[in-house]
């Protein structure tokens, strides 16, 4: 069975797992951003807070992720939890760490400003800081979200749902006439779907980044 007769057999339980791979990379890039968001807004005050927290960034970066959701198995079992705690910790890092360099960024000006206007802290947050460091919590975001596409692959490994499945199967069972099959049409079903990502993305940054705001 070549490639594409393998695509045509398989097509319904391959959008399948298709499917479950973008919706838990998306629910875990959500909760990544809003975590990430608050980290970063909490810590741009404060250098050695922010320090902090780009430290913390770049190393547990450095962290397999296999290492992370072998830990996590133990705690919570196999399947969705050990997945989802794993790519929300991975996806907030970029995220947390662009929020802060972006927040620390603004022009104190614009935000003195908004303070002499009478505005709240949290007011100010919302309505003049965010907004204005929106371009780079977007990269953020895109760089998080290419980063679990990949990762959500090797959560399979503790039944994560997603792709990763048929890679793991057509690794395990080298000498099965499937095995290529398998491999190559989860790797390019986790491309195309970061490639839809981020088009996504840039479709958002087109948007909501008005040309004042990119320059």
């Amino acid at each position: 069975m070549n490639f594409w007769e393998y695509l045509g057999s398989r097509h319904q339980h391959l959008l399948a797992d298709a499917y479950q791979h973008a919706s838990v990379v998306f629910q875990c890039t959500v909760a990544a951003t809003v975590i990430g968001v608050l980290i970063g807004a909490a810590a741009c005050r404060s250098d050695r807070a922010g320090a902090l927290a780009t430290t913390a960034a770049s190393t547990l970066l450095t962290v397999p992720s296999l290492a992370v959701i072998g830990l996590l198995v133990p705690v919570v079992g196999l399947g969705a939890a050990p997945t989802a705690i794993a790519l929300t910790l991975y996806g907030l890092l970029p995220i947390a760490r662009n929020a802060v360099v972006g927040l620390r960024g603004l022009d104190p000006a614009l935000v003195d400003a908004a303070a002499g206007t009478g505005m709240s802290r949290a007011a100010r947050l919302a309505r003049v800081e965010l907004p204005l460091a929106w371009p780079p919590i977007l990269t953020g975001i895109r760089v998080s979200t290419r980063m679990l596409m990949g990762i959500a692959a090797v959560a399979a490994c503790a039944s994560g749902p997603g792709l990763g499945h048929l890679i793991f199967r057509g690794i395990a069972s080298p000498d099965s006439g499937d095995a290529l099959n398998q491999v190559l049409a989860g790797t390019l079903l986790i491309a195309l779907l970061a490639l839809l990502f981020d088009a996504g993305y840039v479709l958002i940054g087109r948007l909501t980044v008005s040309g004042g705001t990119r320059a």
